[in-house]
């Protein structure tokens, strides 16, 4: 039977060489390459047409984002699944949104990442147990007012991650190609949606938040 082939992408080299590890016990699998580099990544993606990815979230310079957006330019037969410290939902709908087709955080046992490869590359979608019962906590508890961060849009979530960078309304206008004003929206519906005052309690609420 045919290996189902993964790249694994991912910054910190414990977290990639364990993955290998772990992975390439099955039988079934082939880890064909691993690096820590996303933009050395989107080549290597190229070149290999792995069948699955597994994709970390949190790098720099390059997030997991932006090299979703390669992979699915430069690797359109490779399905990818994100990995992530996050088990927020509105992290899993973005990435799935994106072109992404699984979401495992890395809290998930070796198992789940498994049955994860299989069904992905069967041409599901697949998200962690995790994230799942996230999901269903808000479902059943729709009486309760939900967590802001949950109700953030995607163009939010980017202000939010410019903002971080110290950006001003004005240079984040520049780097996502929209008004001066559109941006001070964003930022007034995040407040809102967030429940804090200023800038600097945002700062510190996303620092707390990890996003």
């Amino acid at each position: 039977m045919e290996k189902i082939t993964i790249m694994i992408i991912d910054d910190h080299t414990l977290i990639r060489e364990t993955w290998s590890f772990l992975l390439g016990k099955n039988e079934g699998f082939e880890v064909v390459a691993e690096t820590g580099d996303g933009e050395k990544a989107i080549g290597i993606a190229k070149e290999l047409r792995p069948n699955i990815v597994l994709l970390d979230i949190n790098m720099t310079p390059l997030n997991g984002f932006d090299v979703l957006k390669l992979l699915r330019k430069y690797s359109p037969g490779s399905k990818v699944i994100a990995v992530s410290m996050h088990s927020q939902p509105t992290y899993a709908k973005k990435m799935l949104r994106m072109g992404a087709r699984g979401y495992v955080t890395k809290n998930s046992p070796r198992q789940e990442m498994m049955d994860a490869v299989v069904d992905v590359h069967k041409g599901n979608i697949y998200i962690c147990d995790e994230v799942k019962n996230i999901l269903s906590h808000q479902l059943m508890n729709e009486e309760e007012e939900p967590s802001g961060l949950n109700h953030l849009s995607e163009r939010e979530i980017e202000v939010i991650n410019l903002l971080k960078d110290g950006q001003s309304s004005k240079e984040i206008a520049g780097s996502l190609s929209i008004s001066y004003k559109t941006v001070e929206v964003h930022r007034h519906n995040i407040l809102k949606k967030l429940k804090v005052k200023n800038t600097a309690s945002l700062i510190n609420f996303i620092n707390g938040e990890g996003l």
